[in-house]
């Protein structure tokens, strides 16, 4: 990664689990990249969606905007972030604390 650049790589989850794993951080610079990945995510959700990201560094704020509106608008079931970095869900709880389609779990 070039000094100065954001970089995020989201890949499948290992194990058969349906959900992703974020290496990196999610930025401006990577959104684009988080938000597909997102959407990929709904596509494919059967239940439960699990997102591991405990090596992303950072989320900012849109970032974690969009992954309350992915949430929010699955047909049901639930979206488990594993890991997160500590704002997750710090900026969670302040915009959306009554969110129960998204469980933390550290």
């Amino acid at each position: 990664m070039a000094p100065g650049r954001a970089a995020l790589e989201v890949s499948p989850l290992p194990g058969g689990r349906s959900g992703i794993r974020a290496r990196g951080e999610i930025s401006v610079l990577t959104r684009p990249s988080w938000e597909q990945a997102l959407t990929q995510l709904a596509r494919r959700h059967a239940g439960v969606s699990y997102v591991e990201l405990s090596d992303v560094a950072f989320v900012d704020v849109a970032g974690v905007t969009a992954l309350a509106l992915t949430a929010m608008n699955l047909p049901d079931g639930r979206v488990v972030v594993e890991n997160p970095p500590p704002q997750l869900p710090r900026v969670l709880e302040m915009f959306w604390p009554d969110l129960d389609r998204i469980e933390v779990a550290s």
